[in-house]
This record gives structure tokens, C-alpha cells and sequence, in this order.
């Protein structure tokens, strides 16, 4: 029983961080779950935003059309999956969000969306926070706060450098 216990108080001190660091936008009937970026490699132009998810509760679809940020010159939304055993990355007119959906937008999906931008201003380090506007059809335009973090899984990976 004493195991038991331990493994419940451990588990506790590794969901509590991750509740305070969430943080979610509603826009109408969409509802933006915490966006967040990964730090820019050194000596890179560019960067990526990912989003834990975009929810439409609506009854009607709506669609990502553009985004643009004072962080960098353009941003693009890109589609990535993979084709055979290579992945394949393309930039994409607007991102679907099917109404009743749950479309996510996370680092290290092997087929989804992301933003890409392009011309970084200045480096994205861990801890940055920097605004980007988000243009929907039918929700019209909104601005939310992006978080810099370092994912969870990135010490994990074993020489897939």
C-alpha cells in the first residue's frame, strides 16, 4: 500500500505544473487550448506554433485562414505527415475545423497542422511569451498569447539528431 501511495503523490506533482502552465482562449464557439512554441535552433529564421488543440463546439465548420505575429515576417500554416518513411511538409491555404471537433495541433504528430513562422525578429528561448492573431472565417480575428516551451518528450529522444 505504501507503493501505491507514493506512485499518487508523484503522480500529483507531475499533472499539477502542467494544469498551472495550461492556459485556453474562447472565441465564440472555438476554443484555443494553449498555444505554445518550441525553441528556435540556434542560428534559425524560423519557428513553429503548436496548439494542445482548436476546439469548435459550433454547429457550423469554420477554418484557420491566416495568422501573423510582430515575432517574425510571415507566418505560413503547414501540414506535415508522413510518406513512407519520410516526412513530408507543405504549406496549406487554411486549416479545417470541422464543427463538433477536437483538431490538434501538437509537436511531434506525425500527421497534423502547425504554424510556421518565418523571419524570426529575435531567437524564441524557453520562457518567451509573444502574441500571434489568429484569422477565422466565420470567428473573425483574435489575438492569443504563445508560450515558449521546451516539450516534454525532447529528452527523450535517443540519437534522432
Amino acid at each position: 500500500m505504501k507503493r501505491r501511495t507514493a506512485l499518487r503523490v508523484g503522480l500529483a506533482l507531475v499533472i499539477v505544473p502542467a494544469a498551472v502552465m495550461a492556459h485556453d482562449f474562447r472565441v465564440g464557439d472555438l476554443r484555443i487550448d494553449h498555444p505554445y512554441a518550441t525553441p528556435s535552433l540556434p542560428g534559425s529564421g524560423t519557428g513553429a506554433v503548436y496548439f494542445r488543440s482548436i476546439r469548435n463546439r459550433g454547429r457550423e465548420p469554420d477554418r484557420l485562414l491566416s495568422a501573423s505575429t510582430p515575432a517574425a515576417a510571415r507566418v505560413e500554416i503547414h501540414r506535415m505527415r508522413m510518406d513512407g518513411d519520410v516526412m513530408r511538409m507543405r504549406a496549406v491555404a487554411d486549416l479545417p475545423l470541422p464543427a463538433r471537433s477536437d483538431v490538434r495541433l501538437r509537436h511531434g504528430m506525425t500527421d497534423g497542422h502547425h504554424l510556421m513562422l518565418l523571419d524570426l525578429k529575435a531567437p524564441l528561448k524557453d520562457g518567451d511569451r509573444f502574441p500571434i492573431t489568429l484569422r477565422f472565417e466565420r470567428a473573425g480575428e483574435h489575438t492569443v498569447q504563445v508560450w515558449v516551451q521546451t516539450p516534454r518528450r525532447a529528452g527523450s529522444s535517443h540519437g534522432h539528431h
